[in-house]
């Protein structure tokens, strides 16, 4: 089974959103399944076969997430993001100021859906393949 080690290595090459599709490859291929990113602090749970589960340490100090979301202002943000005009913490702060608290990405729908606070999806994007 996958180890955070191995997840931290793969996500060392990511410097933008560009190169998210990539990554969700090489993280694939080691048998990551899904996984759950907290905007607060970036903490992510990683699930895998038969119950797997790691998760990721804190980034960052805890960032506030706006009460209600911004659904038009997140798609901008998630855009410059994607096209490599902003770095990772960068798209976090986005996140929070647009009011989305969290994304799950599952890798064999190959779906990123984000949340606001009270579990509304704000958004259904398909990874891209590559």
């Amino acid at each position: 089974m996958f180890t955070l080690k191995q997840i931290e290595d793969a996500h060392s090459k990511v410097k933008s959103g560009a190169d998210f599709p990539k990554y969700i490859q090489e993280i694939k291929k080691l048998g990551v399944n899904e996984f759950e990113t907290w905007v607060k602090d970036s903490h992510t749970e990683y699930y895998g076969q038969n119950g797997y589960k790691t998760s990721s340490n804190s980034m960052y100090e805890n960032i506030e997430i706006a009460n209600s979301s911004d659904p038009s202002k997140f798609k901008h943000y998630l855009s410059i993001h994607q096209r490599g005009e902003t770095d990772y913490p960068a798209f976090c702060k986005h996140c929070a100021e647009a009011g989305i608290e969290k994304w799950v990405a599952s890798l064999n729908k190959m779906t990123c859906i984000y949340y606001d606070k009270a579990g509304n999806e704000i958004l259904v994007e398909a990874i891209p393949q590559i």
